[in-house]
């Protein structure tokens, strides 16, 4: 009894030894800014900013690869805390549409076959099986990532009507800034 206890014992010692030994020589290093620019990230994998997933965005972003105004569902508190982390000045987000959009289902020709709940990385789908489904707007990113997937195509994205809750104060555009081109350059005047 005591040799079995005594071999495994053994056996146990030189695979935890084996084990470290691969864990040193084998270590792989992560870029430790791509891990923090990852944990900011909402991680809803949803692809709006053209990576497929937060992970390659993060990476992107740590190497100064792509801006940083590419997350729409982190919105702008993301952009200005990425924009402090990274040193970088903070910009508008940048919309694939003129208008904010968010899905919208119609409920005629919905068939119930979930598809859209599976595609939909935030979870702004609710509905069951055979059942009619629903978009919660303000859940919604308007990824589009739903209107795909669905085979009856009765997934559509309208625009959100602006109001005082979403309303935002246009940045300055680059042309305009700091003298247009029908200013006065006062400097030159006198």
């Amino acid at each position: 009894m005591s040799a079995a206890i005594l071999a495994l014992a053994a056996l146990a010692a030189f695979f935890g030894a084996l084990l470290g030994y691969s864990a040193l020589r084998f270590r792989v290093e992560g870029n430790p800014i791509a891990d923090q620019i990852e944990s900011l990230l909402p991680q809803t994998q949803c692809g709006q900013c053209g990576y497929p997933g937060c992970r390659p965005y993060a990476e992107a972003l740590a190497k100064g690869e792509v801006e940083i105004n590419r997350c729409l569902p982190g919105g702008e508190s993301l952009v200005l805390t990425l924009a402090d982390l990274l040193g970088r000045e903070p910009m508008a987000m940048e919309i694939k549409h003129k208008d904010p959009v968010v899905a919208y289902i119609d409920p005629e020709r919905c068939i119930g076959c979930t598809r859209c709940i599976l595609a939909c990385p935030v979870d702004a789908i609710i509905g069951a099986t055979k059942q009619l489904h629903a978009v919660l707007e303000s859940e919604c990113t308007g990824c589009e990532l739903c209107v795909a997937p669905c085979p009856v195509d009765c997934i559509e994205m309208r625009p959100i009507p602006q109001d005082i809750q979403n309303w935002r104060w246009p940045y300055p555009s680059s042309a305009s800034w700091p003298l247009s081109s029908n200013a006065i350059d006062v400097t030159k005047a006198a």
